[in-house]
């Protein structure tokens, strides 16, 4: 989008001058001249959203002098000033399981504004928008050479129609690229390749003008290139897709908290380790909704790829994202991967000019911080359920058996005889072993480790053990270039862990199916089977439907506990096999030195084969140039598609919005507990015959091998609203004793959520949702709003919501609530029998208290204190458009 400018910002404009060229930029320094406040303290990432203020100060794009000024007082106020911005990033980047839904919204809304008398020609993105191919692959074929190849020919089988429509996408609308499939992992494409650290686009003057690479993604880890102090977050579909039709983000100038990491790493431990130390200190520091910077002279020696791992899982430490300065180490790990000199030359001259770069003087303010030192880190785990369950490995024996007993209430020791085969299965073995995951694919010295472990265990005769599922998915088509070129690939292949394609795999449910053998003895003896992968989601039900206990762990303790076959272990004492002589074998036997990781990477990780592997980055293969497609405007959707069909968001729409309504009757759809993530409220893996998503198919003639995923589904509403709240581990505290997506419907009988929703529907009778603390995290997956708003929910009323979730709900048209003055869904003695009414939202404002009245099964009543949770003015005229997208079709439709 070309720059416009205005007479404040003028006054900051200022030119640098880069290898004999000039560009322009907005100065911070010259702000602070100008009077108009002391920004010399101010953390690098909050510098990033001041500079957009500058950029755009302007009263076209509702930033004020005011705004600017802010950010002084947020440091004279030690670092707290929550005022509303209106910020607006450079780009945005996308994968194909959120982005086929956004692509799909785009396509409904040229329709919309046609009904409306517009233009289709104005719903094209302004901002740049990048989509990688990456969450379809899934791993039915492992364990041998033709895995690949398999893998990606299924892939293309079940996504053709989606990728149809994604190739049409490309050549419908303008600044809209995608990155076709078996390339690599989005975060790992936009951090190797994409990502620039700072940007430079022309003016309306045909000035270059330098600024901050931002964006914000359709995926929760965006965050992940905040590593190469490149300022990202993950947003829902529909806010993403508001930011590329022009319209800002709204936002509160956040609080940013200061890690410091001092030290080093020591002998034996990994980047993984560290990192999922400080997902457990940030979680339990409380860090939602706040920026996350990293400072301390430890970071002279952390690589980029370590703070690529730590940054990528700001959503698993619950922060909006965790930012490394620009430093010596960024422009090094620019030039490694590949980028031009001249924008080297161009981030340390920015850098230092506009307060941007870390050096020794680098002495923020910060709201608040903690400290780490790096010498303390241990080998560790995370699980079973969250990544934030941090477990020492040499704690992660006991922990389990105490899982067993305390969580899954289950005994140790059960066998179960698995037919045809001569071993026996019991709680804690582990099925599914995958390296997998942008976290840790992207990080060279984690996979080199891998590599070696590898190649240790094979000279001594070690192999996977025959239950294990083991797979190797790399975020990028450079890391098999370096694992290939160390000659790590073949040690890999030895025990099991050959390549299965580019792309997310395990980690969004994509594992596949285990052998039916096997799945068969786990629900015979209702046994804990487990997986271990190299991810950042271990959330209930995401791996796979076969497995209950999910960890967390690094590539190469992935690949060790492949070889040992068991959770039931302690790794640190006790043997994981025996060697071709019958001796014990431990994992020190097997373990590489830091030394010996360091000198393969050295060698193999080279500028070089960077540059080769991107040089055809959006060709793609002889299978996505062969993909057809018809150049037109509008999309024709074809009526037999069960992957894509026109949602109804824009169907028959007015030109003028309403207005907010009260609530009143409505019957409680769910009660939910604490942690319920976007994967309980709209699961991505794979679903059943008997499930309403299941039926809907099969009454379409799909069969079941045919099913795919509900990720892979999400440009069809009709399936997707029958797969929310259908997690098979969702508990929905209505019903006893009862997992997966079930509630009461009207006659107080049993039924699919799915079901329940359509009979109150019939009835013209509004719907509520209750939940704990932490309501909708993980992913930022736009569909748990979608759905939720499709099933005819009015309000979601919980005791804290996690920040994606619900900007989201609020784009849909669905209203947040949070219980005020000490209330729960248990203190109220909800049983969802109840009849809720809440008034007071006609004439809401931001973050009012409205009274809710709850109306007993006896006919008793009580009124409590909700807080709304729309946040901010744009908020509420989202809210009364239906959503955002309404909000900003219905303002495009009467511009010329």
């Amino acid at each position: 989008m070309p720059i416009k400018t205005g007479q404040d910002t003028a006054k900051t404009r200022r030119s640098l001058s880069v290898n004999g060229k000039s560009i322009a930029y907005y100065s911070i320094p010259a702000a602070q001249e100008a009077g108009l406040g002391d920004f010399s303290r101010l953390p690098a990432a909050l510098k990033v959203v001041l500079e957009n203020m500058l950029r755009f100060e302007d009263a076209g794009f509702s930033v004020s002098v005011d705004d600017i000024k802010a950010f002084g007082e947020w440091a004279s106020n030690g670092g707290k000033n929550p005022r509303e911005i209106a910020y607006r990033p450079a780009r945005v980047l996308m994968q194909d399981f959120t982005g086929v839904p956004a692509v799909v919204d785009l396509a409904a809304m040229r329709d919309g504004i046609k009904g409306l008398g517009g233009d289709a020609q104005k719903i094209n993105p302004l901002n740049p928008v990048d989509l990688v191919i990456d969450h379809s692959v899934m791993i039915d074929e492992f364990g041998n050479p033709r895995a690949f190849q398999m893998n990606v020919d299924r892939e293309y089988e079940r996504n053709m129609e989606r990728y149809q429509f994604l190739k049409w996408g490309q050549s419908a609308f303008n600044n809209f690229r995608v990155v076709p499939p078996g390339t690599g992992i989005c975060h790992q494409v936009n951090l190797e390749y994409l990502a620039q650290t700072v940007w430079t686009d022309t003016d309306q003057n045909g000035d270059e003008v330098a600024y901050p690479d931002t964006l914000v993604g359709t995926d929760s880890h965006t965050t992940m290139v905040n590593g190469m102090a490149v300022l990202g977050w993950g947003v829902g579909g529909i806010e993403a897709e508001a930011a590329m039709l022009g319209q800002p983000i709204s936002m509160l100038i956040p609080e940013v908290v200061g890690f410091e990491l001092t030290g080093a790493m020591v002998e034996g431990t990994t980047g993984t380790d560290l990192v999922l130390k400080v997902v457990e200190m940030l979680r339990e520091k409380g860090v939602v909704g706040k920026f996350v910077e990293f400072f301390g002279e430890g970071l002279d020696r952390l690589p980029l790829a370590d703070r690529a791992t730590i940054a990528n899982m700001a959503p698993e430490y619950g922060a909006t994202c965790g930012f490394f300065p620009i430093d010596g180490e960024t422009l090094r790990y620019m030039r490694n991967t590949g980028r031009d000199e001249d924008r080297l030359a161009l981030v340390e001259s920015y850098a230092k000019e506009n307060g941007l770069w870390r050096d020794e003087n680098y002495n923020p303010i910060y709201t608040d911080t903690l400290s780490l030192d790096m010498g303390t880190i241990v080998p560790a785990i995370s699980g079973p359920k969250r990544p934030q369950d941090y477990v020492a490995l040499t704690d992660a024996k006991s922990a389990f058996e105490r899982e067993m007993a305390e969580t899954f209430k289950r005994p140790m020791g059960k066998e179960v005889a698995v037919k045809g085969e001569d071993y026996t299965l019991e709680s804690g073995k582990v099925v599914i072993a995958s390296i997998t995951s942008c976290t840790n694919t992207s990080n060279p010295y984690v996979m080199i480790g891998a590599g070696l472990v590898a190649r240790k265990a094979a000279a001594l005769g070690l192999d996977r053990k025959p239950w294990v599922k083991t797979s190797l998915a790399p975020g990028s088509q450079v890391v098999s270039a370096y694992l290939e070129a160390a000659g790590l690939q073949a040690d890999l292949d030895k025990i099991g862990f050959n390549l299965v394609g580019y792309g997310c795999t395990t980690c969004i449910g994509n594992s596949g199916p285990i052998q039916k053998e096997l799945s068969e003895a786990i629900a015979e003896g209702d046994l804990v089977a487990t997986s271990v992968l190299s991810g950042n989601r271990n959330f209930e039900g995401r791996i796979s439907p076969d497995v209950r206990a999910n960890y967390l762990a690094s590539p190469p303790l992935v690949v060790v506990y492949a070889l040992a076959g068991t959770m039931d272990i302690d790794l640190t004492s006790e043997p994981i096999g025996q060697d071709k002589d019958g001796n014990d074998v431990f994992m020190k036997d097997i373990w590489p030195t830091q030394s010996e990781i360091a000198e393969l990477v050295q060698q193999t990780v080279t500028r070089e084969a960077f540059q080769s592997k991107y040089a055809d980055v959006f060709k793609g293969d002889e299978k996505w140039q062969d993909v057809e497609v018809p150049q037109q405007e509008t999309y024709d959707w074809p009526p037999t598609s069960t992957y894509i069909q026109n949602p109804p968001y824009f169907q028959g729409m007015s030109p003028e919005p309403g207005t907010i309504s009260n609530i009143d009757g409505a019957k409680v759809l769910l009660i939910l507990g604490d942690m319920v993530t976007t994967d309980h409220i709209s699961p991505a893996g794979s679903f059943a015959t008997q499930t309403p998503a299941g039926k809907y198919l099969t009454d379409r003639q799909v069969q079941p091998r045919e099913f795919n995923s509900y990720g892979s589904r999400r440009g069809n509403h009709e399936v997707m609203m029958r797969g929310t709240f259908a997690n098979i581990r969702i508990k929905n505290e209505m019903l006893d004793g009862v997992e997966g997506g079930y509630t009461k419907g009207p006659d107080g009988q049993q039924t699919s959520v799915y079901e329940a929703s359509m009979a109150y529907q019939a009835q013209g009778t509004p719907l509520v949702v209750f939940g704990g603390e932490q309501y909708g995290a993980g992913s930022s997956r736009d569909w748990a709003a979608k759905g939720t708003a499709l099933l005819g929910v009015k309000a979601v009323i919980a005791e804290s919501f996690e920040r994606i979730h619900r900007s989201n709900l609020v784009g849909m048209g669905v209203i947040p609530l949070e219980f005020a003055g000490g209330d729960t869904r248990k203190s109220l003695g909800l049983t969802g029998d109840e009849t809720v009414s809440i008034t007071g939202l006609d004439s809401v404002e931001p973050l009012q208290e409205v009274p809710c009245t709850i109306t007993y099964a006896d006919g008793s009543e009580k009124t409590i204190t909700l807080k709304c949770r729309i946040d901010t003015a744009p908020e509420i005229e989202y809210i009364e458009n239906g959503g955002v997208l309404q909000y900003v079709l219905r303002n495009l439709a009467k511009v010329g």
